[in-house]
C-alpha cells in the first residue's frame, strides 16, 4: 500500500512540476494556479468590474485575491493604485497582499461576520468569490455533505451580504451532491452557469458554479 501511495505521490508531484499553471504561476507571481482558473470564468462572463467590492471566501493561500486585485488595477498591477475594494477572509492565516484586506477567521462565527460586515462599512458585495474546500476523509458521503455544505454557506452570505445583480462563483465537484447543488443555485440565482475552466485538472471531478443575480422574493 505504502508503495503504491508513493507511486501516486511521485505520479503527482511530475504533473505538478510540469503543469503548464504552475510554471505560469511562478513566472507571473501567483502564489497557485488557481489564479487562472478564476481568470477564465472572469474573462469568459465579465464579472469583475472597476469599482466592484469583491469578497474572496476561502482565500489562502492568496491567488484569487491576487488575481482580482490585478483586476482592479486601473493597469493591472500587483502593486499601487486600486479602483475597488477585497476583503479576503479564511480560517487559514494568509500572507498580506498589498491593496487587500484579509480577515482570519470562520464567518459562521458572529464576532467574525461582525468583522466582515464593517469592514463592508454597509455596502454589499458585487462579486463574491469562494474556493472554500473541506479537508476531505476519503468517505465519500461524508466528503460531499462537507462540499455541499461550503457551498451552501457561500450561497447564503450571498443572499445576505450580495447586491441584487450581483455574481457568486463557487467550487463544486461533480458526483454525489451535485445535482442538489444545481438545483440550490437555479432556486437562488437568475442565471445558473457552470465552468470547468482549462486549468482545471483533467482527472480532477472539481468545476464550478456561477450563479448571476439574485431572485427576488
Amino acid at each position: 500500500m505504502k508503495q503504491k501511495s508513493k507511486k501516486v505521490n511521485r505520479a503527482w508531484l511530475n504533473d505538478h512540476v510540469n503543469d503548464p499553471y504552475v510554471k505560469l504561476a511562478a513566472r507571473e507571481g501567483y502564489r497557485a494556479r488557481a489564479a487562472y482558473k478564476l481568470k477564465e470564468i472572469d474573462e469568459t462572463l465579465g464579472l469583475i468590474k472597476p469599482g466592484h467590492l469583491v469578497v474572496d471566501l476561502g482565500s489562502t493561500p492568496g491567488a484569487w485575491s491576487q488575481y482580482v486585485r490585478r483586476k482592479l488595477s486601473p493597469g493591472g498591477a500587483a502593486a499601487g493604485a486600486l479602483n475597488g475594494t477585497i476583503i479576503a477572509l479564511d480560517i487559514l492565516p494568509m500572507d498580506p497582499i498589498e491593496g487587500v484586506l484579509f480577515i482570519q477567521g470562520d464567518f459562521r462565527e458572529p464576532e467574525v461576520l461582525a468583522k466582515l460586515e464593517a469592514a463592508m462599512a454597509g455596502r454589499k458585495a458585487d462579486v463574491v468569490v469562494s474556493d472554500m474546500a473541506p479537508n476531505l476523509s476519503g468517505i465519500e458521503s461524508a466528503d460531499t455533505a462537507r462540499i455541499a455544505h461550503l457551498v451552501e454557506l457561500a450561497v447564503d452570505f450571498s443572499l445576505n451580504h450580495m447586491k441584487p445583480e450581483g455574481a457568486l462563483v463557487t467550487k463544486v465537484f461533480h458526483g454525489g451532491g451535485y445535482i442538489e447543488l444545481v438545483k440550490l443555485f437555479k432556486e437562488t440565482f437568475r442565471v445558473v452557469k457552470p465552468l470547468k475552466p482549462k486549468a482545471s485538472r483533467d482527472k480532477s471531478s472539481e468545476t464550478f458554479l456561477i450563479g448571476l443575480g439574485l431572485k427576488g422574493e
